[in-house]
């Protein structure tokens, strides 16, 4: 119910959007987009295309953890399990003759 809320609220408060925030917003994600990009193709070059596939199936596991560390989100059984799941299947998928 709280997230309903919080997106309620921020559809009809008012905006206020400045062009230095939209710039400085906007070069950052352009920043830390293609900078993930870079290291992505950089990986790519020592993978194949099946170790490629299987390994992108981490970003989930790899942004909870950046969430966690970056941002104070808590970790709960929820997440946890998932994040082992995914662990899980990528190690068996990798490793599996």
């Amino acid at each position: 119910m709280a997230a309903v809320a919080l997106l309620v609220d921020a559809v009809t408060s008012p905006l206020h959007v400045t062009w230095k925030g939209f710039t400085l917003a906007a070069v950052s994600g352009a920043l830390t987009s293609g900078l993930g990009y870079v290291l992505w193709y950089r990986a790519l070059e020592g993978l194949g295309t099946n170790r490629a596939a299987i390994v992108q199936l981490t970003v989930p596991v790899i942004a909870s953890a950046a969430a966690i560390l970056f941002l104070g989100e808590p970790i709960n059984g929820r997440l946890a399990m998932a994040s082992i799941v995914i662990l899980g299947g990528v190690a068996v998928a990798l490793f599996n003759k």
